[in-house]
C-alpha cells in the first residue's frame, strides 16, 4: 500500500511557534515534497509512487518494531529524536543476526492534531539516520488515528543481507561457552528514570544516560566482527536478564552471569555505590530495558578471535558468564550466591 496521508492535510495547522499555517498540498504532495526524498537511496522505491518496492538482494534478513507514544518513547520527546530511535531499534535486530541493513517500510498512526511541521520535523529526523547507517525508506503508509486522544504509533519493517557465515540465532549456545555482552548496561534504563522519576544524578551523567535512552547505538560492526565466532545471540532490549532467559530457553541451557563482571559507564557505577545494596542495585540495573547491545556465547577458543572482533569494529565487549547445564538464568554475586532477581526486564502485557 502507498504512503497516504489524510485528507484533513489540506486544513489549516499550527507550527511549531503557534501560528497557523495552510497546507496547501494534497496528500500525494506531502508524499512527493516530505517522504520520497527519503527513498532517492533506493531505485527499486520507485520513488513511493507505486504500492510496492523491488528489492533484488538474494536472501534478506527481515526483522519489525512498533513503538507507541507513552510506551517506547514519552510523548514530550522530540519527533525527530522519535524517528531517529524507530530506526536504531530495528537496526539493533540486524546487528544482533551479523545483517547489513538495505531499508525499510514505514508506517504511521499520527494523532488527530498532527500538523505538517510535526511530520517533517520527524522525516528529519529520518533522513539524518539514513546518512548515517546507510539505508533508504522503502515504502510504506500513513494515517491518523479517530479518537482524539489516540497516541502516535509508528511501525519499521527493516530489511538486510545476512552474512555470509550465516545468520546468528538465539539458538545455538553450547555448554561450556562464554557469555559476552558489548557496551554498558542499565545506563538507558537510569536515563528514562532520570526523566520520569526525578532520580538524582549530576547534570553530566543526567544527560549523558538520557542520551542513551533517546539514541542507542546499534552495533552493526561488531555483529559483522562476531559473525562465524559466536554461537548465539540477540539483542539486549528487554533487559539484559529477560533476553538472557530467551538465549537460555532457545538454547535449552543454564546462564550464569556474573554481577560483578556487568559492565556499567561511570554514571550507573555511582548510582549503584549510592543505592542501599549493591547486589539489589545490580539485579535492577540488569533488568531495566533499551539497552540494545548484544549478547553472544562463544567458546573459549574464540577468546582472542572475539578481542580482536571487539577491537576492529571499535566496540567494547565484556566476559561477563559462561553457559552451563541446566535451564534459567542465575545472577551470581562476588561470593558465589545466587542473587534474587523480583524483575528480569519489561514485558509488554505484565505492568
Amino acid at each position: 500500500m502507498p504512503f497516504w496521508m489524510p485528507q484533513r492535510a489540506k486544513r489549516a495547522r499550527m507550527n511549531f511557534n503557534g501560528r497557523y499555517i495552510r497546507v496547501k498540498e494534497s496528500e500525494f504532495e506531502i508524499i512527493r515534497d516530505v517522504l520520497a526524498p527519503l527513498s532517492s537511496g533506493a531505485p527499486g522505491a520507485f520513488s513511493l509512487t507505486d504500492d510496492v518496492a523491488l528489492v533484488d538482494q538474494g536472501p534478506i534478513v527481515v526483522t519489525k518494531d512498533m513503538m507507541i507514544a507513552g510506551v517506547h518513547f514519552l510523548e514530550t520527546d522530540p519527533l525527530d529524536i522519535v524517528a531517529r530511535k524507530l530506526i536504531r531499534v530495528n537496526l539493533s535486530d540486524l546487528a544482533a543476526k551479523g545483517a547489513k541493513p538495505i531499508g525499510y517500510f514505514l508506517g504511521c498512526a499520527w494523532p488527530k492534531k498532527t500538523t505538517l511541521g510535526e511530520i517533517e520535523r520527524f522525516a528529519k529526523g529520518l533522513e539524518e539516520d539514513q546518512r548515517l547507517y546507510r539505508c533508504s525508506l522503502l515504502g510504506g503508509d500513513t494515517t491518523a488515528h479517530g479518537a482524539a486522544k489516540a497516541p502516535l504509533t509508528l511501525s519499521a519493517t527493516f530489511l538486510g543481507v545476512p552474512p555470509r557465515q550465516g545468520v546468528l540465532k538465539r539458538k545455538g549456545a553450547i555448554v561450556g561457552d562464554d557469555l559476552y555482552v558489548s557496551g554498558t548496561i542499565g545506563d538507558a534504563g537510569l536515563g528514562l528514570l532520570a526523566l520520569k522519576d526525578g532520580a538524582q544524578f549530576s547534570r553530566k551523567d543526567k544527560k549523558t544516560l538520557i542520551e542513551r535512552y533517546h539514541l542507542p547505538e546499534p552495533r552493526l560492526a561488531l555483529g559483522s566482527a562476531i559473525a562465524g565466532l559466536a554461537t548465539a545471540g540477540l539483542d539486549v532490549s528487554d533487559g539484559l536478564l529477560a533476553d538472557a532467559g530467551h538465549l537460555a530457553r532457545m538454547s535449552d541451557v543454564r546462564l550464569l552471569i556474573e554481577a560483578a563482571r556487568i559492565p556499567l559507564s561511570a554514571a550507573a557505577r555511582d548510582w549503584c555505590h549510592r543505592q542501599s545494596n549493591l547486589n539489589r542495585a545490580s539485579a535492577r540495573l540488569a533488568g531495566l530495558g533499551d539497552d540494545y547491545e548484544i549478547l553472544f556465547s562463544a567458546p573459549p577458543s574464540m577468546r582472542r578471535s572475539v578481542e580482536m572482533a571487539a577491537r576492529a569494529s571499535r566496540t567494547s565487549v565484556t566476559r561477563i558468564g559462561s553457559v552451563t547445564r541446566g535451564d534459567g538464568v542465575a545472577l551470581i554475586s562476588e561470593t558465589g550466591d545466587e542473587i534474587l532477581v523480583k524483575r528480569t526486564g519489561y514485558d509488554h502485557f505484565i505492568r
